[in-house]
């Protein structure tokens, strides 16, 4: 007999004690090797990357928080914000669209993901595309038929939670806020990105649906909101901490608050942009917050890359006259770091 990891069994007809223990030895190995090749071979794929043959200038689109769903439910959402925003990111025909996540309102309702399903036939037919990460609606319900559903939409994921976007000068990071972020593989993960960024990265983009700066809060003084939590407050320590060390801007992507802001922190820059569909509302504004404005704010943010400067415009639109009406109140210019010399500091990020 010639099992398998290469062990060989001869047994004589009449073993003496030392062969019986030699035997045992052998089969407890064997067992040891079988639960290992079981293991491999269900254990979680790698973080894979995607990678997008790309040149500056480009643009890409930022947003999230559309909540997909029947649209005769208009307490859930805004159809008529979100079909419209649907409509005008095509309009911008970017090289893809980076989703911070709560695509649909209950992960696990097929009906839901039917309505993204056509109401973003548009954004198919012109082949643009989506890149996701998770938020805490798309696990609504039961987790394994939300998944099922959210991977059957996006095969090139490889049913990965967290991963990672190689395109011209960038580096995107998206990551999924219902697991912890600096910790366990997903942090593992994310400190090797961070320690091991190519030469020619200038911007590093990093995508989550739980933002780690807001002005929101839990108290919903003003008709909803969402405090910072714990794990993205250290996230956002982590990724500080980093800014000082390396030559690549950090720009921080999330969603979850329905609204729009903007925050800088220890050289790294922080969008809240969770104003695609969802029922929005108005927030106090922190004294920190960059975009002071008692509006709600359906949106998007175009991204437009080129070599050492990204512009991130904010495009809202509003119904006021019952007719659409966009505007762009805020943008911003985030400028790569100036190389430094060798065994110097690096310079942080500047905006204007």
């Amino acid at each position: 007999m010639r099992p398998k990891c290469g062990y060989v069994l001869e047994a004589p007809l009449k073993p003496s004690p030392a062969a019986r223990l030699s035997v045992v030895f052998l089969i407890l190995c064997l067992a040891a090797c079988s639960r290992s090749h079981s293991q491999a071979k269900t254990a979680d794929p790698p973080p894979l990357e995607l990678r997008f043959q790309l040149s500056t200038p480009f643009n890409f689109v930022a947003c999230g928080d559309s909540r997909f769903h029947d649209p005769k439910d208009i307490e859930t959402a805004n159809p008529l914000a979100r079909q419209e925003i649907v409509k005008a990111i095509a309009g911008e025909n970017p090289a893809f669209i980076s989703f911070g996540g709560d695509i649909v309102y209950h992960g696990d309702d097929p009906d839901d993901w039917n309505v993204w399903d056509s109401e973003t036939k548009v954004w198919r037919a012109n082949k643009i595309p989506v890149i996701p990460a998770l938020g805490n609606h798309d696990l609504h319900g039961d987790e394994q038929r939300a998944l099922a559903n959210y991977f059957q939409r996006f095969p090139d994921l490889e049913n990965n939670r967290y991963y990672s976007v190689r395109a011209a000068n960038i580096l995107m990071l998206v990551l999924d806020s219902s697991l912890d972020e600096t910790s366990g593989p997903q942090g593992i993960w994310l400190k090797r990105k961070l320690q091991e960024i190519p030469v020619e990265v200038e911007f590093i983009f990093v995508v989550l649906h739980h933002p780690p700066y807001t002005s929101s809060s839990d108290a919903k003084a003003l008709g909803g909101g969402h405090s910072a939590r714990t794990p993205e407050q250290q996230l956002a320590m982590l990724l500080e901490a980093r800014q000082r060390d390396i030559r690549a801007g950090i720009v921080v992507f999330s969603g979850h608050v329905h609204n729009y802001e903007r925050h800088e922190h220890g050289g790294v820059t922080y969008f809240v942009t969770g104003g695609a569909g969802a029922h929005a509302y108005p927030i106090a504004r922190a004294p920190g917050d960059l975009f002071q404005s008692k509006e709600i704010n359906y949106h998007y943010l175009l991204v437009k890359v080129d070599r050492g400067v990204v512009n991130v415009i904010m495009r809202r639109v509003d119904f006021r006259t019952g007719l659409p009406v966009w505007t762009q109140p805020d943008s911003v210019s985030i400028f790569a770091r100036v190389a430094a010399s060798q065994g110097s500091t690096a310079l942080p990020p500047q905006t204007r």
